[in-house]
């Protein structure tokens, strides 16, 4: 498995509604709003990295209202 962090900008007001949104889909474990420079981060998990990178442009960057993305991943160490 692999999990990767989405740190999200979004648009002004829609962070209830992306946040939702998220929380939705079955890949995204955990959601959180943060102050600062990002406004979201999901922690998302998937069976390998292309995996990943088809959730980020497929489920998490066609929902309106997100503007930017930065992605980390990981492994889990066992």
């Amino acid at each position: 498995m692999v999990i990767g962090f989405v740190l999200m900008h979004v648009s002004p007001m829609h962070e209830y509604e992306i946040f939702n949104k998220l929380s939705k889909l079955h890949e995204v474990i955990e959601v959180h709003p943060l102050f600062g420079e990002y406004d979201l981060i999901a922690k998302i998990e998937a069976e390998d990295y292309e995996s990943i990178g088809e959730i980020i442009i497929n489920k998490i960057k066609t929902i309106e209202g997100i503007i930017d993305t930065t992605t980390l991943t990981g492994i889990r160490l066992h």
